[in-house]
């Protein structure tokens, strides 16, 4: 709609135009910014792995963990000073300070990671319910996930209520995969398997797992090396929520992990 122009600067007569804005959902809409992601297609159809040899299960979310006494009243700032906190599976990342997992992993040089990450979470529960505080505590770990290469693997990402629900974008480097459904509450795999998208997913290397919800991801593990995936708040990550999957090489050149170069920078 047209307003007078009653700056100094405005010629006499002259009007602006206020602009009409839209309606925007509220920053805070899950439920609109879930419909919105769901209705994500491929332009044509594609094809979906749909024998699978890895089915994983990880619960992602947050954690509170005592405060180190030698720890700064600063990095202890959740509640009766505790330290804020982050996991997969109940393992809360930890980057190795002494060289580069994939270093290690390819000149198999032991101490710097294990690969016993677990495929579920070591314990099950209500996941978007009223989680006991005995549960809010992460184990700590650089721990990995071994996955054969050319393996098809399925990933549900299961959002957790510990602390409070939280949207989590996860990130895989080294892949893209198929997003192939989202929802809310605990994860069914008797009726929420009737949901996937099997005929024309999204192909993207970060999904939006929903706040109290889950998002189911697949791909074909045939990029060998240590692959991390994370939550892509930077916040997450530094709390620990994190882990890494070990792709076996495969045969042949292009299969294989090239071997560092001779002037490799030391950490």
């Amino acid at each position: 709609m047209s307003v007078g122009c009653n700056t100094t600067s405005c010629k006499k007569g002259k009007t602006v135009i206020k602009p009409i804005m839209p309606k925007l959902p509220a920053f805070n809409d899950t439920n609109t910014a879930s419909a919105f992601t769901k209705s994500f297609r491929s332009p044509r159809k594609v094809e979906v792995p749909t024998e699978i040899d890895e089915n994983l299960f990880f619960t992602i979310g947050l954690g509170l963990n005592k405060c180190p006494k030698h720890f700064r009243s600063r990095r202890c700032q959740g509640p009766n000073g505790t330290r804020f906190t982050a996991s997969m599976n109940n393992v809360s990342f930890v980057l190795p300070n002494n060289m580069s997992i994939l270093h290690a992993y390819q000149q198999n040089i032991p101490g710097v990671y294990t690969s016993d990450f677990p495929a579920n979470p070591p314990r099950k529960f209500d996941y978007t319910g009223n989680v006991s505080s005995s549960l809010w505590q992460p184990s700590s770990g650089t721990k990995g996930y071994k996955l054969k290469y050319g393996s098809r693997v399925q990933v549900v990402l299961q959002d957790t209520s510990i602390v409070t629900p939280e949207n989590h974008p996860i990130h895989l480097h080294g892949y893209d995969f198929y997003i192939l459904a989202e929802g809310f509450g605990n994860f069914n795999a008797k009726t929420d398997t009737k949901k996937f998208n099997l005929v024309d997913p999204p192909l993207r290397s970060t999904v939006s797992v929903p706040a109290n919800g889950w998002a189911v991801i697949r791909f074909v593990a045939d990029n060998p090396g240590a692959w991390v995936m994370h939550c892509h708040l930077d916040v997450h990550i530094n709390w620990g929520l994190a882990m890494v999957f070990l792709v076996d090489n495969g045969v042949g050149e292009l299969k294989t992990i090239k071997p560092p170069p001779a002037d490799l920078p030391l950490c």
